[in-house]
């Protein structure tokens, strides 16, 4: 009798444990939304982005932090109260943050092209005084490298945080599939959208980079520590920004995969924003160049050979390397700790 109750309760036990494991599941992947972690006002609501305020506007030039706009929403800027660059910025002598905030694409957005988000960029600029230091993370940075070549004096300083500048330098894999993948592969994945760079379509490409963590390993150590109160606010932090991609004009995303990373136009002096070829030369104000050591995703050549494109004087410019992959760059709690501080300092001094 007390080997069957002793069966029965472990049966009741493994049950409510495969229960709750199916139900957090589905809280992960189906039930969780993005959220910003530290206080902010809505400055602008634009087609493309809202532009969101932090800190005490009005107090010395803006830091205006643009988000990529790459699938995923701003979140990464302003991930967990702790591990937020938004906050380590404010905490580190930056008084006044501002945000983008990209909007998913619509279906009547599905024509708009990288000139749209530029030309909304110059609008938030205007309204944040004209002058802003500008920090640029990931396909937000090759955005922010645009701005300031095109309008120079709208850019009081610029911070460049694994953005992919030079996009023929180095050997990471993004490079290799975009050169080995055909044109006709991109139209087909946007004629699938009805037009749109769907975020899914993304989310799963992203995944696939790593197969057996996302499709195996994840699941393993979800169920695993499904007693563990810590591990599941972490995961579902993280699954609240990456689990909900958000979508691209169709548009706007041919032109970045052919123009930016296909033929590297930007590097090269070669692409028409806003009716004029940029050159990097134009950028002459300090600079400061981030890169993640072990970033897969924008290989530190990416970053660092931005360099060799811009007309910022060597004593202005900064190059710094550190340990860590690609989001780590943005949202690591040791990146975060021990080097935007430095950043944000930095920033302050020009």
């Amino acid at each position: 009798m007390a080997m069957a109750a002793s069966l029965a309760e472990e049966g009741l036990e493994l049950y409510a444990k495969n229960l709750k494991f199916v139900e957090e599941e589905i809280r992960i992947k189906d039930e969780l939304r993005p959220r910003l972690a530290t206080q902010n006002e809505i400055r602008l609501d634009l087609r493309t982005m809202i532009l969101r305020d932090y800190g005490n506007p009005g107090h010395g030039i803006p830091t205006l932090v643009n988000a990529p706009y790459a699938g995923h929403t701003a979140m990464i800027a302003d991930y967990h109260k702790g591990q937020s660059l938004i906050e380590t910025l404010l905490t580190n002598g930056i008084t006044h943050v501002a945000l983008t905030d990209w909007k998913s694409a619509t279906k009547d957005m599905k024509d708009l092209e990288i000139d749209n988000y530029l030309a909304d960029m110059v609008v938030a600029i205007d309204d944040l005084g004209g002058r802003v230091n500008l920090v640029g993370l990931c396909q937000g940075g090759w955005v922010s490298a645009m701005i300031a070549a095109r309008f120079p004096a709208k850019v009081n300083s610029l911070v460049l945080a694994g953005a992919p500048i030079d996009t023929d330098a180095g050997n990471g894999p993004i490079k290799r599939m975009v050169h080995e993948s055909p044109m006709s592969f991109y139209e087909e994945l946007v004629a699938m959208g009805d037009g749109l760079m769907r975020g899914k379509f993304m989310l799963q490409g992203w995944k696939n980079m790593h197969p057996s963590q996302h499709y195996i390993q994840e699941h393993v150590d979800l169920y695993e520590h499904i007693g563990d109160s810590a591990y599941i606010a972490k995961e579902e932090a993280f699954a609240r920004w990456y689990e909900n991609p958000i979508d691209l004009p169709g548009r706007w995303y041919l032109q970045t995969i052919k123009q930016i990373f296909k033929e590297n136009r930007l590097a090269k002096g070669e692409f028409v924003a806003l009716g004029r070829k940029l050159n990097l030369r134009h950028i002459t104000r300090p600079v400061y160049l981030l890169a993640g050591a072990d970033d897969d995703i924008t290989t530190p050549e990416q970053v660092l050979d931005a360099a060799r494109y811009t007309g910022t004087p060597e004593d202005r410019l900064i190059k710094k390397t550190v340990p860590g992959g690609h989001i780590g760059l943005f949202m690591g709690a040791r990146t975060l700790k021990e080097h935007w501080p430095k950043i944000a300092r930095w920033i302050g001094e020009q």
